[in-house]
């Protein structure tokens, strides 16, 4: 926390409670954090002074000059107030009165931009409290690749490979629902069918069908 006089906080409450057009118009801009998310407080004790609008994240002040800053006297005041400012480390904005009320948005553009010079970036890999390790090797970056895309990768079967799971599925549930005197004579049928689909064509045929040995005299 930057020092102050505790002497000024009667004066800064007052001058809160009479703020002229030109502060009541920035500081719609600025309360409720509307800048990056950062505290403003407006009429803030520093050091000697009582500043219009101060950012304690920032380290900024924003100074709004009416017509009598204009004044010989005023600005010798004005640049030993804005150095003694910036020896505690502040860095200090100054506008006059008429370009609040007539170039708002010119007036904001240099705020945001001086806000986000004072405010550091957070550092890469670091948002939402996860850390990237910077020591996987190129090869265990393309295993990791390789072992995602296998998972999102759907696996496929062919229309062939997908029948011959679902006859046998419709197998097994059958020999399930089947009493067990009946389940060997349908083993003995399964086996004798696979004996079947491995004989030869030509030798079916001695079964009835086409004989190697030709027709009889």
């Amino acid at each position: 926390m930057k020092s102050y006089n505790p002497a000024l906080k009667p004066f800064s409450r007052n001058l809160r409670s009479n703020m002229t057009d030109a502060e009541q118009l920035l500081w719609s801009k600025l309360r409720r954090k509307q800048i990056l998310g950062l505290q403003f407080y407006r009429q803030k004790p520093l050091a000697n002074y009582i500043v219009d609008f101060y950012c304690a994240a920032a380290n900024l002040v924003i100074e709004l000059d009416g017509s009598q800053h204009f004044e010989a006297d005023h600005q010798v005041k004005d640049e030993e107030r804005d150095r003694v400012l910036e020896s505690m480390g502040i860095v200090v904005l100054r506008f006059d009165n008429r370009q609040v009320l007539t170039e708002l948005d010119a007036v904001m553009s240099v705020v945001f931009n001086a806000v986000e010079k004072q405010i550091p970036p957070n550092p890469p890999f670091t948002k939402g409290g996860v850390i990237a390790s910077s020591s996987t090797s190129v090869f265990d970056k393309e295993q990791d690749s390789a072992a995602v895309q296998a998972q999102a990768t759907p696996q496929t079967i062919s229309p062939f490979e997908k029948e011959e799971v679902f006859t046998a599925v419709q197998t097994q549930a059958a020999l399930q629902i089947i009493p067990p005197f009946e389940k060997g004579e349908a083993a003995e049928a399964v086996q004798t069918q696979t004996a079947l689909q491995t004989i030869p064509p030509f030798e079916k045929g001695g079964q009835g069908g086409f004989s190697k040995k030709g027709n009889s005299a």
